[in-house]
């Protein structure tokens, strides 16, 4: 249930973010979704592509520095108090996130939201959620449901 995401760290200055957009166009490669983080000097691009291992290879070869980590999409219950309950399990876990962001997937309204989240140990976390009856998504659901 890991998917594998693409983290780059960016100078905070114009022009920065067009970069690896660029070379993953020109590699033939769909961005599924993206979060941007910035302070004042650098941003951190956190990117989910379907072959990541192409993605990578190509923003290493345009001189890019790109760090790979494990992440859990979580299918969330598309209604008040939905993302609580996730949480709630997070929390009966002992799971600390470190961050999460939305996916920008076609969805129904009122049935699921898809949200990513970065935790310290992705395998006993996927362990523990899928015992307390969180859906959690492959990369395969993921892409098959962006049409990807």
């Amino acid at each position: 249930m890991m998917i594998r995401q693409l983290s780059l760290f960016l100078e905070n200055r114009s022009g920065q973010l067009r970069v690896p957009c660029k070379v993953l166009g020109d590699a033939g490669i769909d961005i599924l979704t993206m979060s941007l983080a910035d302070t004042q000097q650098f941003g951190i691009l956190r990117l989910i592509v379907k072959d990541w291992e192409k993605a990578r290879k190509a923003l290493e070869a345009a001189g890019i520095v790109v760090n790979v980590t494990d992440v859990l999409a979580v299918d969330v219950p598309d209604r008040p108090g939905g993302l609580a309950s996730v949480l709630e399990s997070f929390e009966k876990a002992g799971l600390g996130i470190e961050y999460m962001y939305a996916l920008a997937a076609a969805r129904e309204r009122g049935q699921y939201a898809t949200l990513v989240f970065r935790l310290g140990d992705p395998e006993r976390a996927a362990r523990l959620l899928r015992d307390a009856g969180v859906k959690l998504l492959s990369s395969e659901e993921l892409f098959a449901r962006a049409g990807a």
